[in-house]
């Protein structure tokens, strides 16, 4: 059995992650992670928390229905997401993590600062498939490599100008496959014994409350809230992926 402490912190990673899964749709799950690694090493991490996603996805398909997808942007960021999983997999030993950290965060940073020079006001610019199998390709490696997939995929469609509903159902249905196909490499990365299984179990009662208090904000939030949210957290992730590709050469 775990200790109290580990099921304690285990159990607030998912509830939040699973809370940005219900308010946005996914691609934030880097703000959790943090919270997870306090008692667990990263690779253990994310052993555990790749099976809570498929948990995630199963409850939240309750709220992010088909009709809330936009198709024409899952069947490009799909499978180039896939590819970039694969890529990511098998360059992990092969390539510096921090520096792949480091490029994200700055990249991300740079967008979101784009957006905030132009007032707050998202730039719709027309839908391209060069740049979604870019990006999808980019949220595929770095959801292995960094553990971080949501920036690149939120770069692509926050230009598009989706209703919020439309943004959300699409991250949503984009992360389900996502995490479909990195859940078999994380589980053969990280080997998780009877414990890890065991915490996995203690904490998916966290995932069905985390997603329908986020889905409650959700609905709460105008289209405009919705965005500055959506742009205020990847600020937040790219700070966190910034500080921890610099924290490694130091």
């Amino acid at each position: 059995m775990p200790d109290v402490l580990t099921l304690a912190i285990s159990a607030l990673a998912v509830l939040l992650i699973a809370f940005m899964r219900g308010a946005f749709g996914g691609g934030f799950a880097i703000i959790g992670i943090p919270l997870l690694s306090l008692v667990l090493d990263p690779i253990a991490a994310g052993a555990v928390l790749a099976p809570m996603f498929i948990a995630m996805d199963v409850f939240a398909l309750r709220y992010w229905s088909p009709g809330t997808w936009s198709r024409p942007d899952v069947v490009r960021l799909v499978p180039a997401a896939v590819v970039g999983i694969a890529a990511g997999f098998l360059l992990m030993r092969a390539i510096d993590a921090r520096l792949t950290a480091i490029a994200i965060a700055l990249v991300t940073l740079a967008f979101a600062g784009h957006w905030l020079i132009g007032g707050g006001v998202p730039r719709t610019e027309p839908r391209s498939t060069a740049k979604a199998l870019l990006w999808g390709t980019a949220g595929g490696v770095t959801t292995m490599v960094a553990h971080s997939g949501g920036p690149p995929i939120a770069m692509y469609l926050l230009t598009l100008g989706l209703p919020k509903a439309v943004y959300a159902g699409t991250t949503s249905i984009v992360f389900t496959a996502i995490n479909l196909a990195k859940t078999g490499p994380w589980l053969l990365l990280g080997r998780p014994g009877r414990e890890l299984w065991v915490l996995m179990a203690l904490c998916v009662p966290a995932v069905p409350i985390g997603i329908h208090v986020g889905w409650l904000m959700h609905e709460r939030l105008s289209q405009q809230q919705m965005y500055r949210a959506c742009y205020g957290l990847l600020v937040v992730t790219a700070c966190k992926l910034l500080w921890d590709g610099v924290r490694g050469y130091l």
